[in-house]
């Protein structure tokens, strides 16, 4: 398989290895990206195997609150100025309103729901003829709590990331603080139980691989080296579990120490984060300008 440019851009994005190693482990995997992550990873060359979305499309993500019932949306254009835009702003206020009036399972749902100009999906194909860019709703969660349960709310740049949490106990702030975590440090899971079994086979092999080329592993017993691998993976997923995340307001603590210190417990969260995982086009702006210059001299 040929190997492009713009492959070895995307893996050097994902691991930090450099160019060359990245070209090498893509030649050597035939092109397979989460091979070559694996490659690299396993010749400790990757210097982080995290595989977070690229940050592509642009638009505005929301999280609202109306007493026991929380909603989270995101709303796509194709450029970062329709973000600043009244009419774009308005949109994403009547989505809110409608999406906490109605709680929508699906994002079928919620393209269904009744507005001022038809439906959802006719409020944001009229937006789209208005403004001249495309607009989309690309996803929307419902999250609905009980009296004793408590939300936190988290947006950060006007919506560039929005993070609810659930928690069982604690108070308001303390709910904040942990949407303003969740926000920050990008968890995947709320601790280690809940890590796909499959996600968990997958990275012990790659750790008996590493393990296995490693000379300070010869001759130990494999009880120790069942140990040893058991705290290599568990360390890996430290920082894509919140518990075991480093508290952000206080690096001496973990997560899971602060909700102690407050009775609280995390029942769930999301988090949306504009764009992430959608890819968009690159725009080579010199070769862009040098076109127009062309253009204007004929």
């Amino acid at each position: 398989m040929a190997i492009t440019a713009s492959m070895v851009k995307e893996l050097r994005e994902k691991t930090g290895a450099g160019m060359m190693d990245c070209k090498k482990a893509l030649n050597e995997t035939n092109g397979d990206m989460e091979k070559a992550i694996d490659w690299l990873r396993e010749n400790g060359i990757a210097k982080s195997a995290k595989k977070s979305g690229r940050i592509a499309a642009e638009g505005l993500t929301r999280v609202a609150v109306s007493g026991n019932t929380a909603v989270l949306f995101e709303v796509n254009s194709e450029t970062d100025f329709v973000s600043k835009n009244e009419q774009f702003l308005e949109l994403l206020n009547t989505l809110q309103e409608v999406f906490l009036a109605n709680t929508p399972a699906t994002l079928e749902d919620a393209l269904n729901l009744n507005v001022a100009e038809g439906t959802v999906n006719d409020a944001i194909v009229s937006a789209t003829a208005t403004i001249g860019e495309k607009i989309t709703l690309r996803r929307v969660a419902v999250v609905n709590k009980t009296d004793a349960q408590t939300f936190g709310a988290y947006m950060h740049n006007k919506g560039a990331i929005s993070a609810l949490v659930l928690l069982e106990g604690g108070n308001e702030q303390v709910a904040k603080d942990i949407a303003m975590q969740v926000a920050s440090m990008r968890p995947v899971y709320v601790d280690q139980s809940e890590i796909p079994a499959e996600v968990l086979a997958h990275e012990e092999e790659v750790q008996r691989k590493i393990m296995a080329e490693d000379p300070k592993m010869a001759g130990k017993p494999e009880k120790m080296i069942e140990g040893i691998l058991k705290g290599k993976v568990s360390k890996h997923f430290q920082e894509e579990c919140l518990l075991d995340q480093e508290f952000f307001l206080d690096s001496k603590k973990k997560v899971a120490g602060f909700l102690k210190e407050n009775n609280a417990k995390v029942v769930s969260f999301t988090r949306y984060q504009v764009g992430e995982g959608i890819e968009k086009k690159e725009e080579d702006f010199a070769a862009e300008v040098a076109a127009q210059m062309a253009a204007a001299q004929k």
